[in-house]
């Protein structure tokens, strides 16, 4: 008899109509990939929610297994790079999306995408960093890169509830940056407080039309929310400032002026976290490992087990969610 396991399977018909179910499959049914992982944790993402709900055309291949982020142990190789019983990583590279991912308990998948596990870090750790928190610290890194340190000024940080803000937050402050947090959510004022911001703002301030060019406020910032907020952002950053951005939560336009480029030099610095090249993701799980308070990262972290997943996908999408989430798939 064939051996079967779980998955949530995303399905269209032909009126494409999208439906999720948990089905059962074989390693024959998997799609095509040099090395194969029995998944022992995953998250759930922004991203993932979209896919699960159908909210926004995330997924682009038919039918689909979501999830865009795995941890576990390789069963079957056929690259050198990677034997039976490694312990490895996956983010991002259309795993989810275009190519079955994380939400069935084996994954098929290309050893190119994957990196081994970071030392220092628990399979539910690591998924409680998850792409979010992946790419919070490249966004850290990114301001780093264009000279922005803890003497320079303040960061701010929008969508500070969310994965990528509440990371965020917590690299930065442990870095000794002063840390602005802006959240729709005042009554989680002393949770951010928690994770290190020194002071907490309104998006009200930031998500409106604002004025081209305003009162110079922080030396940078980490965006996932784009839009009038990035907007905001830009305006009000210091001269010679960096703003990193890498989301969308609010809209993808950006309704400015270039006057911050030109009369404050200030640098927009774009975080892609899909297919960052393998050096730079091993960079940044290593600086994970050594800048994140593993303390506050389970501050900030549910785990839940693969029954969960579809409930919270939609929670995550209605906003309903505090920070990350950790999948325990042998549960």
């Amino acid at each position: 008899m064939t051996d079967t396991f779980k998955a949530i399977l995303v399905s269209r018909d032909e009126e494409k109509k999208q439906s999720v179910d948990v089905v059962q499959l074989t390693e024959a049914d998997l799609m095509e990939g040099d090395v194969t992982v029995d998944v022992e944790a995953t998250t759930v993402n922004y991203k993932d929610g979209l896919a699960i709900t159908g909210k926004s055309p995330v997924v682009r291949h038919w039918p689909m297994v979501p999830g865009i982020d795995l941890v576990g142990t390789v069963s079957k190789s056929d690259s050198p790079a990677f034997s039976k019983g490694d312990k490895v990583l996956l983010n991002g590279f259309g795993v989810g999306e275009t190519h079955w991912g994380a939400y069935a308990q084996k994954a098929r998948l290309s050893a190119n995408w994957l990196i081994p596990m970071p030392k220092g870090l628990t399979p539910i750790q690591a998924m409680g960093v998850g792409t979010a928190g992946y790419t919070a610290m490249l966004c850290v890194m990114a301001l780093e890169d264009a000279g922005i340190e803890p003497s320079t000024g303040p960061i701010v940080v929008t969508g500070a509830n969310g994965g990528v803000g509440s990371v965020a937050i917590a690299i930065l402050s442990k870095l000794g940056y002063h840390v602005i947090a802006s959240t729709g959510r005042p009554e989680e004022s002393e949770f951010l407080t928690s994770l290190g911001a020194s002071e907490i703002i309104d998006r009200k301030e930031l998500s409106e039309p604002g004025r081209p060019m305003g009162k110079e406020r922080w030396a940078g910032g980490v965006d996932a929310v784009g839009s009038h907020t990035l907007a905001n952002i830009i305006a009000q950053t210091n001269y010679g400032g960096a703003v990193a951005a890498c989301g969308l939560a609010q809209g993808f336009d950006l309704p400015m002026t270039v006057m911050p480029f030109i009369l404050r030099g200030v640098s927009l610095l774009g975080v892609d976290s899909v297919m960052q090249p393998k050096e730079k993701r091993i960079e940044a799980w290593g600086r994970i490992a050594k800048d994140l308070d593993l303390k506050k990262l389970e501050a900030i972290t549910t785990v839940i087990g693969f029954d969960n997943i579809i409930e919270t996908a939609t929670n995550i999408v209605d906003g309903k969610v505090r920070g990350r989430v950790s999948v325990d798939m042998t549960k």
